[in-house]
């Protein structure tokens, strides 16, 4: 089975940075200072889609700028390699080892992809990944769509897990299973509204999926 993984949230505990980045930002730029809640909410989408949910009322360059700012505090701030969430890593092995085979589907940048990739060492490990720069941001379904196409994976042999409501929204609109993680963003009772094929609270609780079993 392809195991499409979200990455902030889901396999790497990023929440608090990006919080505080896009805090400092909007800051700088002059925009509201967003309480915790509401700008971990947005986290899953691309940059651009992030910044008009959170900031409607912004002019376009004044958007522009905050991403540009943001950018520039995540930068500043990435001296210090961001956790993996406990049992990552064992996991993706075990589930390598069942013969699986792991993609990532992300609302980051490929820049910000390929540094974590280096960061924590783990971009061998992946068939495949797909950004929020390089294809439309979640929930809409095209990257994992391109994923399954670049993969040669037919869907009903893919799942996709992640910690919002965005990733299991875009694996329903795509016809793909979902496996929800509860202890990223997104409450599990809002989760469960998209109805995952199961929630789980922690990683390696993934390999206890009956499909990931065998």
């Amino acid at each position: 089975m392809l195991v499409i993984l979200d990455w902030d949230g889901t396999v790497c505990n990023s929440e608090a940075r990006i919080v505080s980045c896009m805090q400092r930002a909007a800051e700088r730029v002059g925009l509201p200072v967003l309480a915790p809640e509401a700008v971990g909410d947005i986290i899953g989408l691309g940059l651009p889609e992030a910044i008009a949910n959170l900031f409607p009322e912004a002019a376009s360059d004044q958007r522009r700028q905050l991403g540009d700012l943001y950018s520039e505090e995540w930068l500043a701030a990435r001296a210090e390699p961001l956790p993996l969430f406990d049992g990552v890593v064992a996991t993706l092995d075990q589930l390598l080892s069942k013969g699986h085979q792991l993609a990532v589907a992300t609302g980051k940048s490929r820049r910000g992809l390929n540094r974590e990739f280096v960061d924590h060492g783990l971009g061998g490990l992946f068939v495949a990944s797909r950004c929020a720069d390089e294809t439309a941001s979640k929930p809409d379904p095209l990257m994992l769509n391109e994923l399954l196409q670049e993969t040669g994976c037919a869907v009903e042999d893919a799942v996709m897990v992640g910690d919002t409501v965005y990733d299991l929204e875009m694996a329903t609109a795509a016809g793909m299973a979902s496996v929800a993680v509860s202890y990223g963003v997104h409450h599990p009772e809002r989760l469960a509204t998209v109805k995952p094929r199961a929630i789980i609270d922690r990683f390696p609780e993934l390999l206890q999926w009956p499909p990931l079993v065998a």
